[in-house]
């Protein structure tokens, strides 16, 4: 993906300023939001170890295979944050991401937790919203 590019996170920056810093690992996402849209940004791109490196160690799997299901990622919307600026601990973000699979298209409504260790974010879990 081109720097130039607009960000598939949906913030309406590019890609060079937005998520690319956080994935590449030249700087950390300042917020939890931020965390989460790059983490997003990581699933549009296929980056397992991206993923794998910012998601907490109590819940982290061991391996991540996002080359299984041929998944087409189509938009992230943020529907609400609490807490996780640069001064918090923990923080949430609800989202709905929308993707396609073999064809039809799906959405994820997720609200996810994640904690700052050492001056960095990372993701613990979260509840889908039905």
């Amino acid at each position: 993906m081109s720097r130039q590019h607009t960000c598939p996170c949906g913030s309406g920056d590019d890609f060079g300023r937005c998520c690319e810093p956080c994935l590449k690992g030249t700087s950390l996402a300042e917020t939890a939001e931020q965390l989460m849209r790059s983490r997003y940004t990581a699933y549009v791109l296929q980056d397992a170890a991206y993923l794998l490196t910012c998601w907490h160690d109590s819940t982290r799997p061991p391996q991540l295979d996002l080359l299984s299901e041929p998944v087409n990622w189509v938009g992230l919307k943020i529907i609400s944050t609490q807490a996780g600026q640069t001064d918090d601990h923990e923080g949430t973000v609800e989202f709905i991401a929308r993707y396609k699979l073999n064809g039809k298209a799906y959405r994820l409504h997720e609200r996810s937790r994640f904690i700052r260790e050492q001056e960095r974010w990372f993701y613990v879990d979260g509840g889908v919203n039905t």
